[in-house]
């Protein structure tokens, strides 16, 4: 894992802790044997920084562990020229200023070893014992003798699979590509462009997932610097000349301090500097920068009641910027990160950010996942195999994004699909969850819809998936999820079924990306029972026709069964609602003195009292009815999912109950729904709920319901 000289114009790093200079460690680290009752001078600043984190700590291993390392790398030199040493002794001490335990830090001293010297994997195992050669091979690069143009993917797939049983392995990784990082000047400035891309594209984004932000903001002001010069030159000088003069926030951190003093709230209040790129991107929103806008306030508490009393204390006594309060305690993002985020008005107008969280809040925001130590020593070291009982997301070291990703990364088995996808994924940084009816969570990104839900839930069986229910209503698989749904997917009975094109439009998750574009390269000409295939054809879009094919029984002449307020004029049943008995009625007087007769509930009905059209009374004529005089004819709809011989299954049901079609339209199916719309000619109004019955239970089909179609008011 070669990398190169120092960078002389690389940003400065955010810890107090001064930068070691690493040619003198280079120059000790060969100068021999020490005296055996301390450690050599090159390992202590790794020791100082590992026992202000964990005091206790046995240092004896990290001394063997260096041994081994310089004396194996020994004679090796970076293009830099100085010794090779020098690099796994400062991805160490990255690792041990976060609060890496003993076991990463023995890892990180080694990591190279098995990938560049002599040193051997069972030796590591052998000295060092499984845990630390688990890690330790999680970082090693695959031969490109072996692997040609697709070792880099492989690489990562390597060490994501490694991660999923060991987030150490990618702590190791991040701090490896911080140090490469910021020794990267010597190299040629495409390879730096080319390292940089990938950092950006993948590194990165690991690092905001596993929460470590004190290496994600540095990795990405060097990434920064290399694939935008002029724009980090700009940035620089833009927070230089704002370091001259009086700082706005100084005067602001003063007053709260002292609002937080008198209410007697024990607090720490510091100005926190942002880095290059988060000052680029305020001024890119905002445009002209303000003094405040260079740094915002860290108010550190030690408990979580602490952090709302400071919020109400600054609420209380400075003007707040309310659209600014974002609660990340009480719903921490998903990289566990916590802390409370406002703005307040200062005395003299500025506007400062501020972010409030206790000490522990803070050392997990800085570290991520690094700050919690060894999070598999109640397993006796092992790395963790087994899933925990309650769900995947109980265990904070496995969250739900990296699940999601070494499952999908199975079915990837092309080094471009895998390494493309990768980046996708990678690239929707925000994540929701969603509940099963059952109770159980299912993590997803944002602007996931159902499709992505029942890929997650149930794999390739979501092939045959005919919709879904989102909190208890039925919704097309289009639907976009939003954060706290519940979703239960529906599943079509035909095992053939499967997905269809459009269904590549609303996946965002790899998994059900690649899972679909599987399926449909095997099935090149779809399948039989897929539900996106049309049911009965390409149908014919539009309403079913007017006139009396359309539920005007005997033409234009007064209505069988109907007796309205104005004696001798001609009666129609309006074709927009097509009532019949016993549905309550109305009638409006139209052109040529004929009357209209609706349902009451009708919109037509509304539209014309709107336009204070008077209404005409209308009554179902009882005794035409009796004497079987009298046919209606009535218009349905049903709402179905597409499926083979679904036409001819409602034809049936609607001959089953004793009635004759007279006109019927199918549209061309939308989102695996096909809506047919049916004029049928009933013997007795009294059958027309027995026939509603009868086509809602066709498999397939989910509601019938009266026709509501706009009609002409006359």
């Amino acid at each position: 894992m070669s990398a190169e000289a120092t960078d002389p114009g690389a940003p400065p790093r955010k810890r107090s802790r001064p930068r070691i200079d690493l040619r003198r460690l280079g120059r000790v680290a060969v100068l021999g044997p020490v005296a055996r009752d301390r450690l050599p001078d090159a390992i202590g600043h790794v020791a100082e920084a590992h026992r202000a984190h964990h005091p206790d700590a046995d240092l004896s291993v990290l001394h063997k562990a260096y041994v081994l390392a310089e004396s194996s790398h020994r004679g090796q030199t970076r293009k830099s020229g100085e010794p090779y040493i020098t690099h796994p002794l400062a991805v160490t001490l990255i690792l041990a200023e976060l609060g890496a335990e003993t076991t990463t830090l023995t890892a990180s001293l080694l990591h190279d070893t098995v990938e560049d010297t002599e040193v051997t994997l069972d030796q590591v195992r052998e000295r060092f014992g499984d845990e630390v050669a688990y890690l330790v091979d999680g970082v090693t690069k695959l031969e490109k003798v072996d692997y040609g143009a697709a070792a880099e993917p492989e690489t990562f797939r390597k060490m994501l699979v490694a991660t999923g049983n060991d987030v150490r392995v990618m702590s190791i990784k991040l701090a490896d590509r911080l140090h490469n990082m910021r020794t990267l000047g010597v190299m040629r400035p495409e390879k730096q462009a080319r390292i940089a891309k990938v950092t950006r594209d993948v590194l990165i984004p690991l690092a905001e997932r596993l929460g470590v932000q004190a290496l994600k903001t540095e990795l990405e002001d060097l990434v920064f610097a290399i694939l935008h010069p002029a724009e980090y030159e700009g940035t620089r000088a833009l927070i230089a000349a704002a370091g001259g003069g009086r700082d706005p926030l100084a005067e602001i951190a003063e007053a709260v301090g002292t609002t937080l003093r008198e209410a007697g709230i024990g607090a720490e209040v510091l100005i926190r500097p942002r880095h290059f790129v988060s000052v680029h991107r305020v001024r890119g929103k905002r445009g002209d920068l303000r003094g405040t806008d260079f740094g915002r306030l860290l108010v550190l508490v030690g408990e979580d009641a602490d952090c709302y009393a400071v919020l109400g204390e600054l609420h209380t006594c400075f003007t707040p910027v309310v659209s600014e309060f974002k609660d990340f305690i009480a719903a921490p993002k998903f990289n566990l990160y916590q802390s409370l985020h406002t703005a307040v008005v200062g005395p003299e107008g500025a506007v400062a950010e501020v972010l409030i969280r206790t000490h522990r809040m803070h050392k997990v925001a800085e570290a991520g996942v690094v700050a919690l130590g060894n999070p598999y020593a109640h397993d006796g070291g092992a790395p963790a195999q087994a899933e925990p009982a309650d769900g995947e997301r109980a265990d904070p070291t496995r969250p739900g994004w990296l699940s999601r990703l070494l499952t999908w990364q199975e079915s990837a088995t092309d080094p471009d699909t895998f390494w493309t996808t990768l980046r996708d994924d990678l690239a929707q940084n925000r994540e929701i969850t969603v509940f099963g009816p059952d109770g159980t969570t299912l993590p997803l990104p944002a602007g996931a819809s159902c499709v992505d839900a029942a890929y997650a839930r149930y794999g390739e069986a979501a092939h045959g998936c005919i919709g879904a229910h989102v909190n208890g209503r039925l919704v097309t698989l289009s639907t976009v999820l939003n954060d706290g749904d519940t979703v239960r997917p529906l599943l079509a009975q035909d095992a053939s079924s499967g997905p269809s094109p459009q269904w590549l439009d609303h996946a965002r998750t790899p998994a059900a990306r690649i899972a679909i574009a599987g399926w449909l390269e095997t099935h090149p000409d779809g399948a039989p029972g897929s539900p996106g295939s049309s049911p009965a054809g390409p149908g014919r879009r539009g309403r079913p026709p007017e006139g009396p094919a359309a539920g005007h029984p005997r033409g234009p002449g007064r209505a069988v069964g109907v007796r309205v307020d104005i004696p001798g004029a001609p009666v129609r049943l309006a074709g927009c609602c097509t009532p019949v008995p016993p549905d309550a009625i109305t009638g409006f007087a139209v052109r040529g003195g004929a009357v209209t007769v609706h349902r009451r509930e009708c919109a037509a009905v509304s539209r014309m009292r709107e336009v204070s059209r008077a209404a005409v009374g209308a009554r179902w004529d009882d005794a035409a009815d009796r004497d079987g005089a009298a046919d209606f004819r009535v218009t349905l709809v049903a709402e179905s999912f597409g499926r083979p011989r679904l036409l001819a299954d409602l034809t049936e049901a609607i001959a089953t109950a004793d009635a004759a079609i007279v006109s019927a339209t199918v549209e061309p199916p939308s989102e695996q729904r096909v809506r047919h719309t049916y004029t049928v000619q009933l013997p007795d109004a009294a059958r027309l709920p027995g026939l509603m019955r009868a086509m809602r239970d066709v498999p397939g089909v989910y509601d019938v319901s009266r026709a509501q179609r706009p009609a002409p008011t006359g």
